[in-house]
């Protein structure tokens, strides 16, 4: 018996309903038989583990996140398994410890994905992001002090509307990935030759390509390197100033190297091929994937809005010891990463989301500046604290 009314059945509406139910998309997550348990008896152990995935995730948000899928068949443990795979030391540097499966995953998880996001970039997610390819708006990068500033790299990722992310696209996506760029850089030839070879080539010969191209235990755990070496590659052009790698870990990843450190130069390779690219993609209707607020969507939420990294080798043997480094990269949102040199170390963004490509490459070569600064400084026994910026 109804404790209520009971609805008022319309005789159209009852005649009709069928119809317009069988219009609604089914939920992927109903075809399935998932052999497993409650959220309760699901939820991973998290006890150990030093990922932002892991700082984020509670039991209250892996239950509301249980149940869904994205109809390419992503579900919530398959976002998450790159943290539970590899989850990090305590004195360790942080990573988001979790991977999107497709674009859509984005949407169906922002629940989760917003607030690791904002975590890991400390950005709010209501801010829209925007894009800046124009080269010319960036002030220095080709001056810097050639005996600390030795070389430098510039590298931008990008992902392929309709493809599922590496960590879930099949052997056929991937194989499709390829034709794409073949056919992408047959038709670049035209500005930029240049030459593709496939990874089982280049393994053959690693020294004639200036390259080692090795699946790393964590991509084979976490299913990026699923067939390897099945369709992943690496294109040339033919003066070497730009090298892109397809399918490795993301679906595109530009890359130019510079051995004299002139970082605008480098930027500049990076914007007018990624826009030759992206025009390339357009046409044949696969663009590159862009959401307004996270901006170029990848796999990995710590690269997502610019896709952007600017590094830059350096050498700091003096700057490297002082006590108040930490606090000085936090607030020039940078971060330092040590190389096979002794006293020399890569400097790069901490983030990618937040600010537009010439921001991101603003802050390179603002921070680089200022720390070659402060290292002669120091070389010559004197005092760096009116140096230290204000939080950027």
């Amino acid at each position: 018996m109804w404790k209520i009314k009971p609805p008022i059945t319309y005789p159209l509406e009852a005649k009709y309903r069928p119809y317009l139910e069988s219009l609604v998309p089914t939920d992927p997550i109903s075809l399935f038989n998932l052999k497993r348990g409650s959220p309760e008896e699901e939820f991973p152990n998290l006890k150990y583990n030093y990922t932002c995935m892991a700082s984020i995730l509670t039991l209250k948000l892996y239950a509301r996140q249980f149940n869904r899928a994205t109809q390419s068949g992503v579900i919530f443990d398959d976002i998450i398994r790159p943290g539970l795979e590899e989850p990090g030391e305590f004195n360790g540097p942080m990573t988001v410890g979790c991977a999107a499966g497709d674009a859509q995953s984005y949407i169906l998880f922002c629940d989760f994905f917003d607030r690791v996001i904002e975590a890991y970039h400390n950005h709010k997610m209501s801010k829209l992001q925007e894009s800046d390819f124009n080269y010319d708006n960036l002030k220095g990068g080709d001056d810097f002090d050639q005996d600390y500033a030795l070389s430098c790299e510039v590298s931008a990722l990008r992902a392929v509307d309709d493809f599922c992310f590496p960590t879930h696209c099949s052997r056929g996506e991937r194989r499709e990935l390829l034709t794409l760029a073949k056919k992408a850089f047959d038709q670049l030839a035209e500005t930029l030759p240049g030459k593709l070879y496939s990874v089982a080539e280049i393994s053959q010969h690693p020294e004639d390509k200036g390259v080692t191209v090795i699946p790393s235990p964590f991509q084979l755990r976490t299913g990026v390197a699923r067939d390897w070496p099945d369709s992943r590659a690496v294109w040339f052009s033919k003066d070497r100033t730009l090298v892109v790698w397809i399918n490795i870990n993301d679906h595109l990843k530009l890359v130019t190297t510079r051995d004299d450190a002139n970082i605008a130069k480098a930027f500049q390779c990076i914007c007018v091929n990624l826009q030759k690219l992206e025009a390339l993609y357009k046409k044949m209707r696969h663009p590159f994937i862009w959401k307004p607020q996270l901006g170029w969507v990848v796999s990995s939420p710590a690269d997502v809005g610019t896709g952007l990294r600017a590094r830059v080798r350096v050498k700091l043997p003096e700057l490297s010891r002082h006590k108040r480094l930490k606090d000085i990269l936090r607030r020039l949102r940078l971060c330092m990463d040590n190389t096979d040199c002794s006293g020399v170390y890569n400097v790069s963004n901490a983030q990618t989301i937040g600010l537009d490509e010439v921001g991101f490459m603003q802050l390179v070569v603002d921070g680089v500046q200022l720390l070659i600064r402060m290292e002669k400084r120091l070389q010559n026994e004197e005092n760096i604290d009116d140096l230290v910026p204000l939080q950027k």
